[in-house]
């Protein structure tokens, strides 16, 4: 009888991260992969780099919220 792994039970309580979905034009995806192979890390780590980037340049007083719980940000 075969058994299933069963996946753990994450804790109750605001998530550390979320999920987007997000749709870029296909030469833009191009340029991400080509800057995350250069770089040797995720399309996804690119991604997240620029958004921290730009909240830092757009609202620098948000910046060091973003190490903080969001309730911080409310």
């Amino acid at each position: 009888m075969a058994t299933t792994a069963k996946r753990p039970t994450q804790p109750k309580g605001e998530p550390k991260t979320l999920r987007a979905s997000v749709s870029f034009p296909s030469e833009l995806y191009a340029t991400l992969e080509g800057i995350a192979k250069e770089k040797k890390v995720s399309v996804a780590w690119i991604v997240r780099d620029a958004a921290e980037q730009y909240v830092a340049n757009r609202w620098p007083i948000l910046s060091g919220a973003l190490d903080q719980p969001s309730s911080a940000l409310k």
